[in-house]
């Protein structure tokens, strides 16, 4: 009776250690063995990835959404990554992490045991992260965090009023980001379904594409939308972006591995891979469609086909990766043609480019999965498994319904109370002037 007492502990704490291992390699399921240990080359990695992963919010997606507008919102359209970078790192360490990451709550939310992060030490977690300090881990979540409503931000780019910009990046983060967080890489339902998400096609891309669609059509069209000059007011800006997010993909593609593992090198061939094939096949397509290929159509393949690899990027070949960022760059340009017609204004195109490109990817890695890449993930519909498919069509359609609709609700509520958009005369004179009194250019 004593040796039945002692192992029956033991036989049930080793199930439960090695049962979230299943799709190994995947945000929030740590690629090495239950044994926890700090690991000195792991965590310079992790520590060197979330750097790139800043350098993808500040400089980058800066300069690419800075470019991007008319010279009188330059400014205005900078300062938000700023702004939403320092309020998303506050929310984040008070609650959002514990919420995104907390122990399971219904398979809904985190639990708030890691309010300020408090028992977020040097120390490794079993399962989040146990080659790594629990403390790097978190970071690199802050910034991934961070990031994403710095996407939604092109969508109301130039119309909306910078203290409306700041309430809702705070109610965004924790009643869409850190549930959506949650339930793909925290251990809520969609995990326990065994998603595969490596490094955001549906927590980042999908979930920034269908809230920037809610809030193009809440905030409405720019004054002057298909009568005025709208162009870019400066390509190299652009492009200095586009680079920059480029080479900061690496870090947020290959630093979900969690680890300097051959994962994390497959992760960031796929990355690129994917970046270059979108590229060209957006600049055919678009040569073929407009009769010249321009410098913004390459830039924003590129950023088409980034987006379309962070679902697949440790679970598939670079002869896959090829596949989804032709794909990538096809759908994500046909979605910019078909916005013009349907007439909504995303202004920089989020939705086509990052919520169909967050679409394409997942998918994709429900095709092309593979355990030759990734051993402890999960084989894709092309190898037989087709329940893998069905899978991530679940998270894709519950994301975008959770991420519009919920974003839709958050908007119209903030309505309720206060005005989101600039009056019609400070969006004739630009945010710059209007929300900061400032000039980009004397």
């Amino acid at each position: 009776m004593m040796n039945l007492e002692y192992r029956l502990p033991i036989a049930v704490g080793a199930a439960l250690a090695l049962w979230p291992s299943r799709a190994l390699g995947q945000q929030g399921i740590s690629p090495q063995t239950p044994t926890m240990a700090v690991d000195s080359g792991d965590t310079a990695w992790m520590l060197a990835a979330s750097a790139l992963v800043l350098m993808m919010l500040i400089p980058g997606m800066t300069f690419f959404y800075g470019g991007l507008v008319r010279s009188k919102n330059v400014i205005g359209t900078m300062v938000q990554t700023f702004a939403i970078l320092c309020i998303v790192s506050l929310v984040w360490i008070i609650c959002g992490y514990s919420l995104a990451y907390g122990p399971d709550r219904g398979g809904v939310i985190g639990g708030l045991d890691w309010l300020f992060v408090n028992g977020v030490g040097l120390s490794p977690h079993p399962v989040l992260a146990p080659t790594i300090p629990h403390e790097a881990f978190m970071l690199f979540q802050l910034l991934f965090a961070a990031f994403t409503p710095a996407l939604i931000a092109g969508a109301f780019a130039e119309r909306m009023k910078f203290s409306s910009l700041l309430l809702f990046t705070l109610l965004w983060t924790l009643f869409i980001y850190a549930p959506v967080a949650h339930w793909v890489w925290g251990g809520g339902w969609l995990r326990k379904l065994g998603v595969l998400d490596f490094a955001g096609g549906t927590v980042v891309h999908v979930s920034s594409g269908f809230s920037a669609l809610a809030c193009a059509m809440v905030l409405g069209k720019r004054r002057g939308w298909r009568t005025d000059y709208m162009a870019p007011h400066n390509l190299p800006y652009v492009l200095l972006g586009a680079g920059l997010l480029w080479t900061g993909w690496f870090g947020f593609n290959g630093g979900s591995a969690k680890a300097a593992s051959g994962v994390a090198v497959n992760a960031i061939v796929v990355t690129h891979v994917t970046a270059v094939t979108a590229a060209l096949t957006w600049m055919v397509v678009e040569w073929h469609h407009r009769g010249k290929p321009t410098v913004l159509g390459l830039a924003t393949g590129a950023v088409a086909g980034l987006a379309s690899s962070t679902a697949g990027a440790g679970f598939i070949s670079p002869a896959a990766a090829m596949v989804v960022g032709t794909a990538a760059g096809a759908c994500c340009y046909l979605a910019i043609v078909w916005k013009g017609r349907v007439g909504y204004d995303d202004t920089l195109d989020v939705f086509s480019t990052h919520g169909v490109g967050g679409i394409v990817g997942t998918l994709a890695t429900g095709l092309f999965a593979s355990t030759a890449i990734n051993p402890l993930g999960a084989d894709g519909a092309l190898a037989g498994n087709s329940a893998v498919l069905g899978v991530q069509l679940t998270a894709v359609i519950a994301v975008l319904l959770y991420s519009f609709l919920g974003t839709y609700a958050v908007l119209k509520l903030m309505e309720s109370s206060m005005s989101l958009r600039i009056a019609q005369e400070e969006e004739a004179t630009g945010l710059d002037l209007s929300q900061h009194n400032e000039r980009a250019y004397s």
